[in-house]
């Protein structure tokens, strides 16, 4: 993590960091996880700078014992929230309930690892009361749809969660690096997996362009995802020509069936051009 970072500030990244803690190695690795995610916690504390944050990175709920979320907790110490895959496949929910008698985020509240801070991966497999608890907690969601395609997990509810007021932001847990990309297919396999061609138009734009700053605000100081005086300039230009009328009334569907990622010329990051006309 301190590599990362130290890269991260050196290419002019804002970063927000955690390393996944896992059973799966046995104890040893386990610990040195643990250890790892509480002395970059530490070091994020004492740099306090306004570029880089850190979260308590957990593996699939499903590879974590209770044991393991203790000494989470405890290395922690309230100092910041946590980041867990959660509900991803069936087998999470299988897990929770023969091992632990519980459904999955029950279990993560019984263990004090929901709250405002944290971000919990994918949550395809909730219920209804899952989703309150969410809600209640103010526990952020971060769904990434392509990824979920690709694994043939299913498809998350997110339109239920974000009509009970979840924070769910999008993400791509790694399958892409073009977040228009990851805006198309979320818009799609909500409305395949809704048999509707209507739906989801609102919930999948208001992810990206106004829950990850709302996400973003919780970790981060200066205000991100506007372009005013006084918030961070972080700005892309894109290589964009509109065939058809463009303006602030439509510009979610240009961006939705005209932009690609591809088409990102140039990328400023907290007022610092970090690429101009696709020259680093």
């Amino acid at each position: 993590l301190h590599t990362i970072a130290e890269e991260s500030k050196r290419l002019g990244l804002r970063s927000c960091l955690c390393y996944e803690v896992s059973d799966r190695d046995g104890e040893e690795k386990c610990l040195q996880a643990i250890k790892e995610n509480a002395d970059f916690i530490t070091y994020c504390q004492k740099q306090n700078d306004p570029m880089l944050a850190a979260m308590f990175g957990g593996h699939a709920l499903f590879t974590i014992s209770d044991k393991t979320f203790d000494r989470m907790v405890a290395a922690n110490n309230g100092r910041t929230g946590y980041h867990i895959h959660v509900s991803e496949g069936l087998n999470d929910v299988y897990d929770s309930g023969l091992r632990y008698g519980t459904r999955s985020v029950n279990r993560l509240l019984n263990n004090g690892i929901l709250g405002e801070r944290t971000m919990l991966g994918h949550c395809i497999h909730l219920n209804s009361g899952e989703i309150d608890i969410l809600r209640d907690t103010g526990t952020m969601v971060c769904n990434n749809a392509e990824s979920n395609m690709g694994n043939a997990v299913g498809c998350a509810p997110i339109r239920q969660m974000m009509e009970k007021g979840v924070l769910v932001g999008m993400g791509t847990d790694s399958y892409t690096f073009d977040m228009l990309e990851a805006l198309k297919v979320s818009l799609l396999i909500q409305r395949h997996t809704a048999c509707m061609p209507n739906v989801a138009w609102g919930e999948v734009t208001r992810m990206l362009f106004e829950n990850n700053a709302r996400i973003c605000a919780r970790y981060f100081p200066d205000q991100l995802g506007v372009l005013k005086p006084g918030a961070a300039a972080d700005i892309i230009v894109m290589d964009y020509k509109p065939f058809t009328p463009f303006s602030d009334e439509n510009i979610d569907g240009h961006m939705i069936f005209g932009m690609t990622g591809r088409q990102c010329q140039t990328t400023i990051a907290a007022g610092k051009v970090l690429m101009k006309d696709r020259v680093l």
